[in-house]
């Protein structure tokens, strides 16, 4: 019987199973979180994405090409990814929390604006409905769920160019029917 040490990574990702996902984490685990927390600096965010690495991986096992190159540096592409695009986000809610604060502590409560935001609301949902599923589905991944143009087209297993022009074609026809229904740039 073959030892799990003596099995290739790529072995392991075609066996399948918890086993195999097992040894990969003992293999590969302490490069993806270190790599990670380089990026963090933060032991908390780090596990985060190790976490979400490995379990990407689990989830989608052929995303792994062992003709493009190890599985070490597929994880470690994955983690960095993920880790810039942790930055991001919690540098937009910093500096959304940072404005929200100023704007709370500057303006007085305005019954009308709130009104108009929430029916601005409800008209890009409308809008965002209106849209062909593979449009809606690529604008929902690039800019509801955070993932970048390369990211959303390997989600979607598409070209990048054609998830590229789906959004680009998707954001045309919403701002359309925004302005057709009376809100525009300058009033969101």
């Amino acid at each position: 019987m073959q030892q799990r040490e003596d099995v290739s990574d790529a072995q392991l990702i075609t066996a399948g199973g918890n086993i195999g996902l097992d040894e990969l984490y003992r293999r590969h685990a302490a490069a993806v979180y270190g790599l990670a927390w380089r990026v963090l600096k933060s032991a908390s965010e780090a596990e985060d994405v190790t976490q979400e690495v490995f379990l990407r991986l689990w989830r989608q096992p052929d995303r792994f090409d062992p003709a493009r190159g190890t599985l070490r540096s597929f994880l470690l592409v994955q983690a960095h990814a993920r880790a810039v695009d942790a930055i991001r986000t919690l540098n937009a809610r910093r500096v959304r929390e940072a404005g929200d604060a100023c704007t709370g502590a500057n303006a007085e409560y305005d019954l009308l604006h709130e009104y108009w935001e929430l029916n601005r609301d409800d008209y890009v949902a409308r809008a965002l409905e209106e849209l062909h599923p593979e449009e809606r589905r690529a604008i929902e991944l690039a800019f509801f769920d955070g993932h970048s143009y390369v990211e959303v087209a390997q989600l979607l297993q598409q070209p990048e160019g054609t998830v590229k022009s789906r959004i680009r074609s998707g954001m045309r026809r919403m701002r359309q029917a925004l302005v057709e229904a009376g809100i525009d740039s300058v009033n969101a």
